[in-house]
């Protein structure tokens, strides 16, 4: 009788079966395992949350705290899955005494039970790892490349800010190694709709937690800076908005100036003797406008932040620092 030979090498089929079986597949001996194409291997390997498609209307009645991670276009998925291994190390529950763990929306298991306020949040089950219900991060669709954006529920507001702070040290301490796509992490403290008003709001309450916070010197000027940045939204379609919508202020805040003049006015009445440093601001607001999937025309959110001199960089602007140095950048790419 003719015995029937895999034409494939015995290791490399052996590899394959050993994915598969990963997988909860089972395969037979002798039996031909089909060779996935490269887009195929990308998402069988890499498992990330679905997207919470209530997001955006909740993001326009309430403000949210979370994480805006830049990373290079067209690798959203693995800077996903990589964001969620680092941050769940650092969430930690500031309401009550749970178990530091973050609760996900897995592709792959859903949670078992339900929770009050979060029905469809399912949990993130990994072999070997125990993932409890606490501070439940959603994963938000964006409309822009390069960007990922993660939210926690409007009812929660963990300290995003330490969080980022705990990542930076252990990344100087080698405790963590350096990620492969997330390039920046933003901490966002509070989302609003691009309204002067609410700007201001949010700004205020910001700066006065900020102050708080900060053991001020007496007789030093506190010195702050305001970074702004439209990812997405070129200067061409401001100019379509403007055209197009009947009233000419409701995107006024896009333009640059404005926006800046809102958010000083909102620092000084806080800190009345505050002054305008770009060079070493002690206080830095950071204001991004959020190119959110499912919002209504002329319509935009921006997540806001007041951040400590020691997490942003300055040149060539205001931005939250990069989680690896531009020096070891180079290093790697010339090994």
């Amino acid at each position: 009788m003719e015995q029937r030979v895999s034409s494939e090498p015995p290791a490399e089929n052996q590899k394959k079966k050993k994915m598969a079986e990963d997988e909860g597949k089972t395969i037979a001996e002798g039996e031909k395992i089909e060779e996935m194409k490269p887009w195929e291997q990308h998402s069988a390997v890499i498992s990330i949350p679905r997207f919470d498609y209530n997001a955006s209307s909740s993001l326009l009645r309430h403000s949210h705290s979370g994480f805006l991670i830049t990373c290079p276009i067209k690798r959203e998925k693995s800077a996903t899955k990589e964001a969620i291994s680092i941050l769940e190390k650092y969430i930690v529950s500031n309401h009550d005494a749970k178990r530091r763990k973050t609760c996900m929306d897995d592709a792959n298991e859903e949670c078992k039970g339900s929770r009050e306020g979060a029905a469809n949040e399912h949990v993130n089950l990994e072999s070997g790892t125990s993932m409890e219900k606490s501070d439940i991060l959603s994963l938000v669709k964006l409309t822009r490349s390069g960007l990922v954006l993660f939210k926690f529920p409007f009812d929660k507001s963990p300290a995003v800010v330490d969080i980022v702070s705990q990542i930076f040290q252990s990344l100087e301490s080698g405790i963590l190694k350096s990620p492969l796509w997330c390039n920046r992490i933003l901490p966002i403290q509070g989302t609003c709709c691009l309204d002067e008003k609410e700007l201001k709001k949010i700004v205020t309450k910001l700066v006065e937690q900020f102050m708080n916070n900060r053991q001020k010197e007496t007789g030093n000027t506190v010195k702050f800076a305001v970074g702004y940045n439209r990812r997405g939204i070129e200067e061409t379609e401001m100019k379509n908005l403007r055209n197009t919508s009947s009233d000419p202020d409701i995107f006024a805040l896009l333009d640059r100036k404005k926006c800046f003049s809102v958010v000083a006015a909102a620092v000084k009445e806080v800190v009345p003797d505050s002054i305008v440093d770009l060079k070493d601001p002690e206080i830095c607001v950071l204001v991004e406008v959020l190119p959110l999937s499912g919002v209504p025309d002329r319509t935009a959110i921006v997540g806001v932040s007041v951040l400590p001199r020691a997490l942003v960089t300055t040149k060539p602007r205001l931005c939250i620092k990069a989680l690896v140095s531009d020096t070891k950048e180079t290093n790697k790419k010339k090994r």
